[in-house]
């Protein structure tokens, strides 16, 4: 029965790819992210503390690096004249070197390492994080949620009904049987003991109406697992008994016991599969976190482009509305000049300052929606705001949109579709959640079976002391004993006898469990097959999300370039409309109402077209992000994000830089206009 039991579960020795699912046509091999196991990181949460040079390391608390709050000097040399003057990759660099999404998320690396030290150990995991940090504020989010995570992960959802305890819906990740404990540990037991007993009848102690006793213990256990399910223990025991019974031989006593004993899993626990399954999971789980870091990484930076292209727009409205005040401020001045001279009539002055008023209204607003564009892109890229050069400083956006065509929009869809299939991290994560789930399934497979253990152990015993002065001859003789007779043995005559088989105990054992109907273990692998063929539905499932976003955003964004050029030529068609409305106006041949809906069009135009810009950015950005090559596109590299030692970010050629505008006034002095 054991030999095919163990034929039947062989395979639980070793990780066993994974087969491909039945009528899904073979996906590319992911471009899985490169291992951050190497990083220069203060600590390696991977590895334990060792006891050189200092033996209490072991033992000790974690020294946590204090947290720095203090902005990148980088700032210093973009603050000019009380202004920020920010281009693209510079809000990107000082994103990856400042915010908090991603120094947060940074730290789940190092979560990820305990738990895979703690694998090691032989004990079970506690689990990582699997959703990205998102408290910066601005910007859209357009990345594919991840899939995969620790115990417990699941979808959301807002009903409670049927939840576990804690109103959690818990998953069987990590079920199957406890791996051994791997660390060793020693355990001792020192005991002194003074102790007068009252005797309730002295024939039995000599006449003494009382025995003193002095006993000291000294026990010691060594325990430590194995990866093949096998267990060890060394257990060595010493009494030191002292007495003035005159019935003991001697005084003091010594007795020394030894044993050693291994236990060996047969069935349920058996070999290494099942015993290092959890240091495999926490490698993947490992390899989850570097992935959703450089998920995070392409997260942050769509929405920091994001907030950067709605600043711009921003920018570029209120500069729009300072131009549109300026025409009607103009006309009004011309038709109070007008009306003086008694050329039109009253109601077009009326009318033109109404627009004014309209205009500066506009202006207020566009003004309003600048300063918190200005502080959304700070709060995405600085620790600290209450720097007063920093909090101060107005941003100028120093780039604007591009529309040099990417290589992107050329490329047909199936080839978007693939290089998305290759780098996105969504991806990755679900594939390395997958095998977790194969993990779990084996693990609860395992648990399946029996409890049969053999446990073999030798031992030995070994008595000596000194004659005990107590020792009344006399009365040992009435029971064929004579206290000269005995031989005194000191300690390490003890000792050696436990080693020289003359007082030996020795033997084998076996222990097994059979679960009656084994209703537990049968759920739980039946809900852990569940589990991996609802994840194996999820991956197959972001593998057409992402076809769709792919599609969706490689259309939008040929869609955006039209907008773009149908919104520029119908921003110069309005412009000319206007100088040829003012035309005939300083030659009687138009109205003041019909200038100030030429200039109202011309407006309408313009927002148009800084929309349509920023749509086209922000959609570009979008599918970068989908497709996983921003960080290629700003030469970033990962590893340097990972220990946040950025210095320099790539110039990015579908930027260009902003044409520069005349000032604009600040907010309070519009407020203070009549």
């Amino acid at each position: 029965m054991i030999v095919l039991t163990l034929a039947g579960t062989s395979r639980l020795f070793a990780q066993q790819p994974l087969p491909p699912a039945p009528g899904v046509p073979p996906r590319p091999k992911p471009n899985f992210t490169l291992p951050l196991f190497l990083r220069p990181t203060p600590q390696d949460f991977a590895k334990a503390r060792g006891y050189l040079p200092n033996p209490l390391a072991p033992y000790l608390p974690t020294q946590a690096q204090p947290v720095d709050f203090s902005n990148s000097s980088q700032f210093a040399s973009l603050i000019r004249g009380g202004k920020l003057y920010l281009s693209l990759n510079k809000a990107v660099l000082l994103a990856l070197q400042n915010n908090y999404d991603i120094a947060m998320q940074r730290l789940n690396l190092d979560v990820a390492d305990t738990d895979l030290l703690r694998a090691r150990a032989g004990q079970t995991l506690r689990g990582i994080s699997t959703s990205l940090v998102t408290n910066t504020q601005g910007g859209t989010i357009s990345t594919v949620s991840s899939v995969g995570g620790g115990p417990g992960n699941g979808t959301t959802s807002s009903g409670v009904a049927g939840t576990g305890p804690g109103g959690l819906a818990l998953s069987t990740n990590g079920a199957g049987p406890a791996p051994e404990d791997r660390d060793p540990a020693l355990a001792g037991n020192i005991e002194l003991n003074r102790a007068r007993l009252p005797q309730q009848n002295t024939l039995l102690s000599g006449g003494l109406a009382a025995i003193s006793q002095n006993t000291d213990t000294y026990d010691f256990t060594y325990n430590q697992g194995f990866a093949i399910g096998t267990q060890m223990q060394a257990a060595f025991q010493n009494t030191r008994l002292t007495s003035d019974n005159p019935f003991d031989f001697f005084s003091p006593t010594l007795s020394s016991t030894f044993t050693v004993s291994l236990t060996q899993h047969l069935l349920q626990g058996f070999g290494p599969g099942i015993n290092d399954r959890l240091i495999v999971q926490a490698k993947n789980d490992r390899g989850i976190s570097d992935s959703l870091f450089r998920q995070q990484l392409l997260y942050t930076i769509n929405q920091v482009e994001d907030i950067y292209w709605g600043l711009v727009s921003a920018y570029e409205d209120v500069q729009s509305k300072q131009r549109a005040l300026d025409q009607s401020a103009a006309l009004e001045k011309d038709d109070e000049t007008q009306l003086q001279a008694g050329a039109i009539a009253p109601l077009d002055v009326v009318d033109a300052q109404s627009q004014v008023a309209a205009d500066q209204q506009a202006l207020l607003s566009a003004q309003n929606t600048l300063e918190y564009q200005e502080m959304a892109m700070k709060q995405a890229i600085a620790r600290n705001l209450d720097d007063p050069a920093l909090a101060d400083a107005t941003v100028v956006p120093t780039d604007q949109v591009s529309l040099a065509e990417t290589t992107e929009e050329h490329m047909p869809v199936n080839r978007l579709v693939h290089a998305a299939d290759v780098n996105n991290p969504a991806l990755e994560q679900a594939i390395l959640t997958l095998k977790n789930d194969a993990i779990t399934l084996r693990g609860t497979k395992n648990a399946l079976l029996p409890v049969l253990d053999v446990e073999a152990f030798y031992g030995a015993s070994a008595l000596g002391g000194a004659v005990s002065p107590y020792c009344n001859n006399q009365l040992l003789q009435r029971f064929g004993g004579s206290c000269s007779a005995l031989t005194a043995a000191g300690y390490g005559t003890v000792f050696q006898n436990l080693f020289d088989s003359s007082g030996p105990n020795k033997g084998v054992e076996f222990n097994f469990t059979i679960p009656i109907r084994n209703r537990a273990a049968q759920a739980d692998h039946a809900r852990s097959q569940i589990e991996y063929e609802r994840a194996e539905m999820a991956l197959q499932q972001l593998y057409m999300q992402i076809r769709m976003n792919v599609t969706s955003q490689h259309y939008a964004l040929a869609n955006d370039r039209a907008s773009v050029l149908s919104a520029t030529a119908n921003r110069n068609y309005s412009q000319q409309s206007l100088d040829a409305e003012m035309k005939k106006l300083h030659v009687g041949a138009s109205t003041t109402a019909n200038v100030l809906q030429q200039q109202r069009n011309l407006a309408a135009a313009e927002a148009q077209l800084i929309a349509a810009r920023a749509r086209y950015a922000t959609d570009r950005a979008g599918l970068e992000e989908t497709l996983g090559s921003a960080l290629d596109h700003y030469g970033v590299s990962i590893v340097d994000a990972a220990t946040g030692q950025i210095h320099a970010a790539h110039d990015i050629p579908r930027v260009e830089p902003a044409k520069r505008a005349s000032e604009i006034p600040p907010l309070s002095q519009l407020q203070e206009t009549p």
